[in-house]
Parts: structure tokens; sequence; C-alpha cells
């Protein structure tokens, strides 16, 4: 990153920060906490879209993907979550290992390259249920890259199986798995734990479980959970704990900030939705102090076209995919599509001045390259 960038910063503290990045300098907490409260938002993104472009030079990223969410039959219930539902309540479901197969089947008819898989946590669910899963996607197609399970999931198989969480992620990696996403992780605070997901694991098993991972070579994404009830400190903390990690590991291989949607869920968002100045001091925060994480990425899906393309030049390098069948979001409200198309996501990045380039979750470019 040059260090001209600094001479266009006339916010004393934000060219202090500039200074650090350009010299490879972590930023602090107290750094972060400036700035994910100052008004100074166009100078805080050219810091991010510096280093964005350091990192990535003039790509973005966007997937071509479905979704298969496999039951919504969870024991959590977390008073967060309008996608959950009791056996036998109206509405429950879990799909049969055929309709799985169907569905990718279709999916892979029209050119996806990835499957994105997370459910609840279905205690009638057992392991032999998953690989058999995975080993389907890949009959239908073994160049679909399976992005599959939350950390909150593999705990959970781990305890429902009665097996070491490491050999689960062996017979997981054995029948097609290639890469974790980052759901579960929400906000590590404990007090907001309580409050939001409380059956949930801890923070620090969610952290823990993705040490394991990293371990066995699996790359995983992290997120945060964000338009709730948490403070700045709160979203410090979270990043904090990340960066530490993956000084760690090495395995975090993008940060995926998430707006939270509260219809139809037991929690009422102490804003009745996120700014704009928020969601972009987030995530231009979160690129700068999450320099060890190499990929950003703003899911349309959750914050809306406009704002996730917008975010492309705040430090984001990644818009997201088509996600055909999402079913989570969308429960808790999302007004957003519930599935994008190839070419509108590559109109998104381009009328931001930026070069599409389509790939799966390990970032390799795909077919249409």
């Amino acid at each position: 990153m040059k260090d001209g960038i600094i001479d266009k910063i006339t916010n004393k503290d934000l060219r202090l920060i500039a200074d650090k990045v350009v010299r490879g300098i972590p930023v602090s907490e107290a750094d972060a906490l400036f700035m994910l409260d100052t008004n100074d938002i166009l100078e805080l993104g050219l810091i991010a879209d510096a280093l964005r472009t350091s990192l990535h030079g003039d790509i973005a990223y966007y997937e071509v993907n479905m979704n298969l969410n496999y039951t919504n039959v969870c024991e959590l219930r977390c008073p967060l979550c309008a996608f959950s539902r009791a056996e036998g309540d109206a509405g429950a479901f879990t799909l049969g290992l055929d309709e799985i197969e169907d569905k990718v089947r279709q999916a892979d008819s029209f050119g996806i390259d990835e499957v994105h898989i997370v459910g609840g946590l279905n205690p009638k669910l057992k392991i032999e249920y998953f690989e058999e899963m995975l080993r389907r996607i890949k009959n239908v197609n073994p160049d679909i890259f399976i992005v599959a399970f939350t950390a909150v999931e593999y705990d959970y198989f781990a305890r429902l199986n009665g097996l070491p969480l490491e050999d689960v992620f062996v017979r997981m990696k054995n029948a097609g798995l290639g890469a974790l996403p980052g759901g579960g992780a929400e906000v590590f605070s404990p007090k907001l734990r309580e409050m939001i997901a409380p059956r949930k694991i801890p923070g620090k098993r969610w952290l823990e479980v993705m040490r394991v991972a990293h371990s066995l070579g699996l790359k995983t994404n992290a997120t945060l959970l964000y338009n709730h009830m948490e403070t700045s400190g709160d979203v410090v903390d979270h990043l904090s704990q990340i960066r530490a990690l993956q000084d760690e590991t090495g395995g975090f291989k993008t940060f995926v900030p998430l707006p939270y949607h509260d219809a139809r869920t037991e929690i009422r968002a102490r804003r009745t939705q996120t700014t704009g100045f928020g969601d972009v001091r987030l995530f231009a925060a979160s690129r700068i102090f999450l320099h060890n994480v190499p990929h950003l990425k703003s899911l349309w899906m959750y914050l809306g076209e406009k704002m996730a393309q917008l975010l492309l030049r705040f430090g984001v390098d990644d818009l997201g995919g088509t996600y055909h069948y999402e079913k989570v979001v969308h429960s808790a409200g999302a007004t957003t599509a519930d599935a994008g198309s190839e070419s509108h996501l590559r109109r998104l990045i381009e009328h931001a001045g930026l070069r599409p380039v389509r790939a799966a979750a390990n970032y390799e470019m795909r077919r249409g390259q």
C-alpha cells in the first residue's frame, strides 16, 4: 500500500491510522472504536479502499451458487431466529436425501459452482445423513464446491454422535466438504449472547471449533451479527478475537458482517434499521482492523444491492452470490429477492468501477472467466 494515501487524509486521527496501515502496523482497539464513531466516512473509505486495492487490485468477486437449508427443526429456538421450528410445528421441514439431490441437480443444470449448506440442530439427523448428503452433491457434479455447516452445527454433530470434533471434520472432508461458512458467531459478548441466543454455544467454543477446523486444513468464514443491541465496544471485542485467532491459525478467508433482520423474531432491534453511515463505518473499520483476513464480503441479500455495491469502495472485495433457495434471512423479513442473476451481480461490480471475477468460496476462478 502506497504512502500517498496519507496526504489525502485531513483528519489527524485518521492520518495516524493510515500511517499504521501503510507501515503494516495493526491498528489498535482504540483506533477501531474511533473508526466506528467517525463522521469522516469518505476519508475512512479512502484508507479501506486503498487497503482493498493493495490486496486485490481492481478485482471484486461474486459467486454463482445455491443455498441448501436442509431443515428448520432446531433444538435451540434462539430468540433472534425466525427460521427455526420445533418438530411438528406448522412449517417445520426436513429434506430427504433424494429431495436434496434433486434440488442440487436442478441448480447444476443452470450452472452453479457452489452449494452453501446450513440448517437447524435436528436430533433425528445423524452424521451418516450429512455424509451421504455431501457425497450425493459430489455425484451430481464433482466440481461443485461445498461450503457446509456452521461451527454450531459441527459442535452438535460431535456431541449428538459421541465423536471427537476432529473425527467429524475428517469424515466430512472425506465426503466432499470444501470449506466452512461463518454463521453462529453472532456477537461474542456473553451478555448479549445470553439475550439473543442463550442456548447456542458460547463465543469461545465457536472460536475453538474454528481452531480445530483450521488445524485440519479447512478454511472458514467469520461473521458478526450487528444492528441489534450491540455497542461499538462489543463490535471491537468481536473483531479482536477473530484477529487473534487468525494470527494463530491463518484459517479465516473471509469476514462477513451481517445486519440483523428482526421481523417475526422474539428480539426487537434497538434501532429499526441500520443506517448507511453505520454500515459504511463498520465495513471500512473491519477491513482496516482485520488486516490479516484477506477478504471482506458484503452480502447483497442482507444489505440490499445498492448498499452492498457502495461498500465495494469501502473495503469490500466480495459481493456474495446468487444464493438460489435462500430461506434464513428471508424468514426474518429481508425484502431482497431470494436469488440474484449472474449478469446483475456483474453489472453491480462493473458500475462500481471494478472487474468482476466469478469464483467459489476458495476464490479460485470458475467457468466463464
